[in-house]
This record gives structure tokens, C-alpha cells and sequence, in this order.
């Protein structure tokens, strides 16, 4: 059976539905692999920090190769990458996740929330203001900072609405999403361990993920 990415590069060179039907079996060996290790991974979560991840079947998390094209210019049927969103319910989850990505130009472990709407986000904001001590500790873990630097996302120009511009907290606040990211070379996939691997990385997120999901919840 060829690499991920080896197929994955004859798709980014080749991506149209011809070429994917004819290569459609090498996608579905490849697919079937993907999915027991991120089984594998789910478990180990479950079992070793995050339960609430107990009896999630992997490929409920899994999002389609197929892409969108409705309302894009690029009309190219298929993406060039692998990837999940590991949640109790799947990848039909909006509250503070773990993503995987693993594609021809970018491989890396996510987690936080992403795009989270107006109310939410307020939600979020309000919970760092009145628990700032709390959530300084949890993002100052030497840990944490060494794996996932900074934060991902947007973020606004300005403070938003209803804080004060010299607010202590203006970087937090100007945040519009609260993600972290964890860059990988590729070789990381390519390893027959690295669903362990990614366990002891998503571990170090898992105070931030309670914080984020304990604040939309409340």
C-alpha cells in the first residue's frame, strides 16, 4: 500500500474525479488505516485523560475528502488533506475540540474552539475576566507553551465593546477564536506510533479544553 502522502500528492497533481476513481481503491486502504488509528487514539484519550471521549467511534469524526465547491471559486473536487475533529459527538461538535490535519502542505494537532458565535464568544470573554487567575495558570503551563506557542485564530484590532481600551486583559479579549496549534513535519504520520504520540500531545491541552467547555456550558 503507498503512503498517505503519496497519494495525497498524486491527488494535489491530479485532482479531478477521474484520476480518484481510478486510484479509489489505494483511497479506501488508506482510508481503513486512517480510521483504526484514529481509533486508536480515541481510546487511549478516553481511557488515559479525557473520558468524556469513551465509546466515540472514530469515524464519526472523520470529515469527508470531498470538498464543497458550491459557492467556491476553486472548484477542484477533493481536498489534499486528512482530517478529524475528535469530540464526544463526532466532528458535529461547537465547543472546544481536538483537530487533526494531516495534508500534502500542512500537518498539525489542534485544539480550542474555532469560529464560536457572538454569544458564545462574550460567554468566553466574560468567564477569562472573572476567572483570570485560573486561566493565567492554565495557559502559563511550560508545557503548554512549548507545544502550542501563542494562540491560533483571529483576533480583533481593537478591544471589543464594553471594556475599557486599557483593559488589563486587551490581548485575551481581542481574541476572536481560542485555539492552539501544534505544528508536525510529516514524518510524524508516518510513524506506526504516532496516535500514542499525538495522546501525550493533546493531553497537555486538557485544562484549557475544560476551561473553555466548563465556561460555554455554564
Amino acid at each position: 500500500m503507498i503512503s498517505p502522502f503519496e497519494f495525497l500528492e498524486g491527488l494535489r497533481d491530479n485532482n479531478n474525479r477521474e484520476w480518484f476513481a481510478m486510484h479509489k481503491p489505494e483511497y479506501e486502504a488508506i482510508r481503513q488505516s486512517w480510521i483504526a488509528d484514529l481509533q486508536r487514539l480515541i481510546d487511549i484519550m478516553a481511557t488515559e485523560f479525557d473520558p468524556s471521549l469513551a465509546h466515540v467511534d472514530a469515524k464519526s469524526c472523520l470529515y469527508r475528502i470531498y470538498r464543497d465547491t458550491r459557492f467556491s471559486p476553486d472548484k477542484t473536487p477533493y481536498k489534499t488533506y486528512f482530517s478529524a475533529l475528535l469530540s464526544p459527538a463526532g466532528r458535529h461538535w461547537d465547543k472546544a475540540a481536538y483537530y487533526i490535519h494531516c495534508g500534502v502542505d500542512e500537518c498539525a494537532l489542534y485544539g480550542g474552539v474555532w469560529c464560536p458565535p457572538s454569544p458564545m464568544l462574550k460567554k468566553l470573554r466574560a468567564a477569562i475576566v472573572d476567572n483570570i487567575d485560573e486561566f493565567r495558570e492554565i495557559i502559563s503551563d511550560p508545557e503548554l507553551n512549548r507545544l502550542y506557542p501563542g494562540w491560533y485564530g483571529r483576533k480583533l484590532k481593537t478591544i471589543p465593546k464594553g471594556y475599557d481600551r486599557n483593559h488589563p486583559e486587551a490581548e485575551l479579549l481581542r481574541l476572536t477564536e481560542y485555539g492552539k496549534e501544534h505544528i508536525l513535519d510529516r514524518s510524524f504520520f508516518e510513524k506506526s506510533d504516532w496516535p500514542e504520540q499525538a495522546a501525550l500531545t493533546f493531553r497537555v491541552l486538557k485544562p484549557l479544553m475544560d476551561f473553555l467547555n466548563y465556561s460555554i456550558d455554564e
